[in-house]
């Protein structure tokens, strides 16, 4: 019987889960090799995987709109069209019937997963140490980030794992989403105190049994517009922010700064480059070329937090929030500090177009150091922005705009703007903090430092 398992593809270090969009191909389709099967979203990007190998897509095993674990099969594909594949028992099956079926199709598989992680830890660069305590916790490999050579999984990675991942099932944690059940209320019943659905349930049949029911509200007011479920990117957003600023001690830190030479120096490179880039210089390129000097010079704010240990990061990799269709994506700028004006201004455009597009990697948009938030196009002077986990610290950014300032006891007209930073008191206290955000203002008010 010559059967080959499509996989449900890891899509970079950060994919645990992805949710098949669209099937491109209908079962008993003839397929060719690297031609395009199904799109998957992951929770930063939609991409499209293409089929391994020449033949029929006999069985669609995972169907569109459902959320399953990386590295798990998803359809077959045979050398001919009737050829019979009852014999087959390699992966689970969902049927979809009704919703509660597709739940517990999707804990099974999620359970079927955890079982047999020895097949998806083959396949995932890991240390024995790593291995051997994955398989006693029951821990899924492909859901760990690595932080070893190359990406290694070691050790400390699946501890680190262990602390911060909460202990409930995919299908538990979709439950509390949809149900609005604090996890932390829950006690789990499955191995190891796992949290369940039946778990998360219970807990909304109590708050529900004990709550007061209020009055209706008359037909006017009470009628909703339109419902928006919380997934995908939407979920990843939700939880990054709430994680940001609940699992934090954010301070934010406001200070005003004289923009114009900073706006003088981009409109000569603008003018300068525009023939060699094809584009022109924009601030938030000034922006990330300041930020990852001062990231250098004060090495602590370029930092996080792993258990109770406090990491210095070597590399400087530098994210920009942008808006999309999608949602708030953070396209990554690696070693910002080490490349020049214009390799590191190409590559941002690039990343922030594929995010655009939704066609960025999950590695692009991943692995930052520190982020950077831009609302000055909003005509927005300050704000307060939220820590990008698991990242020390983020830099708002406000509008420049024209306004009378006192210079050596005269009143002139100056451009300014006003940055904003929030950073983790666990790791930073205030007066570092305070003094890179003013070896920033120095670099914006005098950019030629940058020559320095």
């Amino acid at each position: 019987m010559a059967i080959k398992e499509v996989i449900l593809p890891k899509l970079g270090q950060t994919m645990g889960f992805g949710t098949i969009t669209e099937w491109l191909k209908q079962e008993g389709d003839p397929v060719q090799r690297g031609e395009v099967l199904f799109t998957v979203e992951s929770d930063k990007a939609t991409l499209e995987v293409e089929s391994p190998t020449k033949g029929y897509l006999r069985k669609i095993l995972v169907p569109a709109g459902e959320e399953r674990p990386v590295l798990i099969p998803v359809a077959l594909i045979t050398k001919k069209a009737d050829e019979d594949i009852s014999g087959y028992k390699a992966g689970p099956r969902v049927v979809v019937q009704d919703k509660p079926a597709v739940e517990e199709a999707a804990a099974a598989q999620t359970s079927e997963v955890s079982e047999t992680s020895e097949v998806s830890q083959e396949r995932i660069f890991s240390s024995p140490r790593a291995r051997k305590l994955a398989r006693e916790k029951g821990v899924d490999l492909a859901l760990v980030d690595g932080s070893g050579p190359n990406g290694r999984i070691v050790e400390r990675d699946v501890v680190s794992f262990l602390e911060s991942a909460p202990k409930a099932t995919p299908v538990a944690q979709r439950v509390a989403e949809q149900a609005g059940v604090d996890l932390r209320e829950v006690q789990g019943s499955g191995p190891g105190g796992r949290i369940m659905k039946e778990d998360v349930l219970e807990v909304r049949q109590r708050i529900s049994e004990s709550a007061i029911s209020p009055a209706p509200l008359p037909p006017s007011t009470s009628a909703r517009q339109a419902e928006v479920p919380m997934s995908g990117v939407r979920a990843r957003i939700a939880r990054r922010m709430h994680a940001g600023h609940s699992e934090t001690a954010p301070v934010t830190l406001t200070m005003e700064v004289d923009a114009t030479e900073f706006v003088a120096l981009r409109e000569r490179l603008k003018s300068a480059m525009a023939d060699e880039l094809g584009f022109n210089l924009g601030y938030n390129d000034l922006l990330i070329k300041i930020v990852a000097r001062a990231l250098r010079e004060f090495p602590y704010m370029n930092a996080r937090l792993d258990g109770d240990t406090i990491h210095h990061l070597n590399e400087v990799h530098v994210a920009l929030a942008v808006d999309t269709e999608r949602g708030l994506l953070v396209p990554v700028v690696r070693d910002a500090d080490r490349k020049g004006m214009a390799e590191f201004a190409t590559e941002l455009r690039q990343v922030i177009e594929r995010a655009r597009a939704g066609t960025a990697l999950p590695d692009d948009l991943s692995g930052s150091t520190f982020t950077i938030t831009n609302l000055g196009m909003f005509e927005i002077d300050a704000f307060t922005p939220i820590i990008n986990l698991p990242e020390a610290a983020i830099l708002g950014v406000g509008r420049i705009k024209g306004r009378p300032v006192v210079v050596d006891g005269e009143i002139t007209a100056r451009k300014t703007m006003w940055l904003s930073l929030t950073f983790d008191h666990r790791l930073v206290d205030g007066a570092p903090a305070a003094r890179f955000l003013q070896r920033i203002k120095q670099l914006i008010e005098e950019p030629y430092l940058l020559l320095a």
